[in-house]
């Protein structure tokens, strides 16, 4: 008896890789909603009243209070790195070839993101690199 050639293999193993593929993706699209996610008796209301004790907020008043002292220092640790404004002035000009459009001025920042300076470091020194 001959062997089957090394090609024929491949495809068979090919073939058999690809209906398997086929199978499970068909499978996969095959769930629906309410099998996946179960609907329970509350409702995210319900949920949310539980979770804040009914009062409306998840943190104590003082945490509450305490959240712009936080905000401050966060800043004064991690100061921004200066970005200068460039100003450009667009001449009058016809768009579309019919449609003036008159001479203005706009002002756009140097760098497109926002660079804060690491703890410990001065935004001077920062900005000389």
């Amino acid at each position: 008896m001959s062997q089957p050639s090394t090609n024929t293999r491949i495809s068979r193993r090919a073939l058999a890789v690809l209906t398997l593929t086929i199978l499970a993706a068909i499978n996969s699209c095959a769930t629906n909603k309410t099998t996946l996610l179960p609907a329970g008796p509350d409702t995210m209301l319900d949920i949310w009243r539980a979770q804040t004790g009914g009062n409306g907020t998840t943190l104590p008043r003082e945490e509450l209070a305490r959240r712009p002292f936080e905000a401050r220092a966060a800043a004064h640790q991690f100061p921004r790195l200066s970005n200068p404004d460039l100003v450009m002035y667009v001449f009058p000009h016809l768009a579309g070839g019919s449609a003036p459009i008159p001479g203005y001025t706009t002002v756009f920042p140097l760098y497109t993101h926002i660079w804060y300076a690491l703890p410990g470091e001065r935004p001077e020194t920062a900005r000389e690199r």
